[in-house]
């Protein structure tokens, strides 16, 4: 866990916001308060009666939950009645209106119920870099919800870190840098590793994959075999659509080569080419990022994040532009679900470098 004891800054609109422990007034059904003293996020919410449902409660409550996630970033919802994807659905639900389908696709899930996924299917010794949800796509969700059906035997947390603190820690020039240059995304699709562009775009017709990627700015181009290759060029530092605060939101670092695991890295640079590669990031202008910058954003991305077990029942609420999330190998039995909520178009919040 970290140690770390930075505070977050209080926006100044959200500074009558408490942060120590809370008891809502109607009839005192919740407690909450940060999981870590130390720490802004999560927050802990509570029932103080048995047997409390989170979808009841959340109906009556969902003003405070989302003034809550502003302030915190993510909120964990434990020692509630949620009882299966069902209830999990309607959670979603009844904090966010409803969740979206999962589109253009970058890791492996499976489909359990409506616009409801496992958490990324990766084998459970290989860990996951710390990122934000569909931060390289063109439109992406502002709210993502996990369920913990079944915690692992040993292992399987999903660190979860704040990306004001990720922002704030990030030297100002490489800042400006990628604000004026942006990011490159390269992926390729049908080569043998990575998902192939029918599950990506959830469809085997190419017209409505090109018509897909030409609607949101993306550069198709179709090689031999039925593969593709896409191109786009995408935000480093977006605008939150609430608060208005600049946050770094982007792919760059969680799909550059370099940040894989060594031995799947390896294994990639002897099969491909670099222009083959599954998915690559570069500056906006096709330039190499510099790989002491890269270092340098995966040492701050990892020392913003927090470690806690998962204990069935489970549901995690996370700001997708404000918290971060990744995680760690496990053994044993694991199942944890997803949803995602709110479209948000990065064309919407884009920032010019001198706002930062």
């Amino acid at each position: 866990m970290n140690d770390s004891s930075q505070k977050t800054e209080t926006m100044p609109r959200l500074k009558g916001i408490r942060r120590k422990a809370i008891s809502l007034s109607q009839e005192r059904l919740v407690t909450a308060e940060p999981l870590l003293p130390e720490k802004v996020l999560p927050l802990l919410v509570q029932p103080t009666v048995t047997g409390l449902s989170l979808v009841g409660w959340a109906e009556q409550q969902r003003e405070w939950v989302q003034t809550q996630l502003l302030c915190h970033g993510a909120i964990l919802f434990h020692n509630f009645h949620v009882n299966g994807v069902t209830d999990f659905e309607q959670c979603v639900t009844a904090l966010s209106g409803g969740a979206l389908e999962y589109r253009f696709r970058a890791s492996p899930r499976t489909q359990v119920g409506a616009n409801v996924y496992t958490a990324t299917d990766y084998p459970p010794d290989q860990s996951i870099f710390p990122h934000n949800e569909h931060a390289y796509s063109p439109v992406f969700p502002l709210q993502l919800f996990f369920y913990c059906a079944v915690p692992a035997q040993n292992g399987g947390e999903t660190p979860i870190g704040d990306t004001r603190e990720v922002h704030r820690n990030i030297d100002p020039e490489i800042k400006r840098r990628f604000l004026k240059k942006q990011i490159l995304y390269v992926r390729n699709y049908g080569d043998g590793f990575g998902l192939p562009w029918p599950t990506v775009f959830q469809t085997e017709d190419r017209s409505q994959v090109e018509a897909y990627c030409r609607s949101v700015g993306i550069e198709v181009e179709w090689k031999t075999g039925n593969r593709l290759r896409t191109r786009q060029v995408g935000p480093a530092v977006m605008r939150h659509p609430r608060t208005q605060e600049p946050i770094w939101f982007n792919h760059g670092t969680f799909f550059h080569v370099s940040t894989l695991e060594p031995t799947i890295r390896e294994a990639l640079l002897k099969e491909f080419s670099e222009e083959d590669l599954p998915q690559n990031t570069y500056y906006g202008d096709g330039q190499p990022i510099e790989p002491d910058v890269l270092e340098q954003l995966r040492s701050i991305y990892q020392e913003a994040m927090v470690v806690f077990p998962w204990q069935q029942g489970d549901v995690l609420l996370l700001d997708n532009m404000l918290t971060l999330h990744g995680r760690r190998p496990y053994s044993g039995p694991r199942k944890i679900l997803v949803a995602m909520a709110e479209a948000c178009r990065g064309a919407d919040l884009r920032l010019a470098a001198e706002e930062v």
